[in-house]
């Protein structure tokens, strides 16, 4: 189907039907699965942070088949090159003129997996591109595909070999998740299903195109975020850049991240207005990303994620009735 413009509604209930094919996959992530889902919808890119084995591949080629996109994944190596990712300009040896031959990066879901493995000359270029959705080859500048994701892999405890992502790269990425380990029941209950299908690849449907998702990211801006709601974001923001833990605060971009994805959260839960608890869902992933700490922090394993939580504990929390003129804080 195609459609021009979608009421929040609609895109709830297509999210609905996403999602429930997606876990034909992916088993018993359920939350990472809508929070990556949010990231989509929010036009952002999501890196994700885990161990191997925990199914970051499966996921993002999973989201590809029932989003009907085209997908691409590049595997990041120390000897990747810039116009491996991005393509370059050639020899036709037919019409004996130079043509650009694009790279792999011309994807609508691009899987930049162990993103941390390239050198800051090819992180460059996939900046640019998560930026500013083109690459520029010999001078020209050349449109991605649209929508256009990057998901991205990183292993948060292999350094060998590995460079560390600039703050200015980080803060592309709208979000950053982990999915972690089911638990035994779990884990059992996945195996199971692999076995019954006979170690066959399992083949998602495609629920929408991208024009579909288009319009279901243009459907975002529909949803209301009370001002009262806004200042909160705000306040968490600011409390980052104010804690005594942090060298850098979240930017403003993180601001709009966290209202964006906060949007995506109320369209899944089936309404049209933004909650305090909507923000509290995405402020982590949103935002301890964005964070410097202070450096004796880190042997004591404090993270930017812990920083936020520990913000969402200390600012106030609007209490806001959509169907009220009233509205007031909770103290304490």
């Amino acid at each position: 189907m195609t459609t021009e413009v979608l009421r929040p509604a609609q895109t709830h209930e297509l999210s609905q039907q996403i999602l429930a094919e997606v876990e034909r996959a992916i088993y018993g992530k359920r939350d990472a699965l809508e929070l990556v889902l949010m990231g989509v919808l929010a036009r952002g890119h999501v890196l994700l942070e885990d161990l191997p084995g925990l199914g970051k591949t499966m996921l993002a080629r999973s989201f590809a088949q029932a989003l009907g996109l085209t997908f691409s994944r590049i595997q990041f190596t120390p000897d990747l090159l810039p116009q491996d990712l991005t393509g370059a300009v050639v020899l036709d040896h037919k019409t004996r003129d130079f043509a650009f031959r694009q790279g792999p990066v011309f994807a609508q879901i691009v899987l930049a997996d162990e993103i941390n493995r390239t050198p800051p000359k090819t992180q460059a270029a996939l900046l640019e591109a998560m930026a500013e959705h083109q690459v520029t080859a010999d001078g020209v500048s050349h449109p991605l595909p649209a929508p256009f994701v990057v998901l991205a892999t990183q292993n948060p405890i292999e350094y060998e070999g590995t460079y560390a992502l600039p703050e200015a790269q980080l803060d592309r990425f709208v979000m950053r998740l982990s999915m972690g380990y089911l638990d035994a029941d779990g884990e059992a209950a996945m195996v199971r299903r692999k076995l019954d299908h006979r170690g066959e690849e399992i083949m998602l449907s495609e629920v929408c195109a991208s024009d579909d998702l288009l319009a279901m990211m243009a459907s975002l801006e529909s949803v209301e975020v009370h001002p009262d709601v806004l200042d909160y974001v705000v306040a968490i923001v600011l409390a980052t850049r104010d804690s005594g833990k942090t060298l850098v605060g979240a930017s403003p971009r993180g601001t709009l991240a966290v209202t964006q994805l906060a949007r995506a959260a109320a369209v899944l839960a089936g309404r049209t207005h933004v909650t305090p608890d909507d923000i509290k869902r995405v402020a982590v992933p949103a935002l301890g990303h964005r964070l410097v700490l202070r450096p004796e922090l880190w042997v004591a394993r404090v993270t930017g994620d812990d920083v936020v939580a520990e913000v969402l504990d200390s600012v106030e929390t609007p209490l806001v009735d959509p169907g009220s003129a009233v509205r007031k804080w909770q103290q304490g």
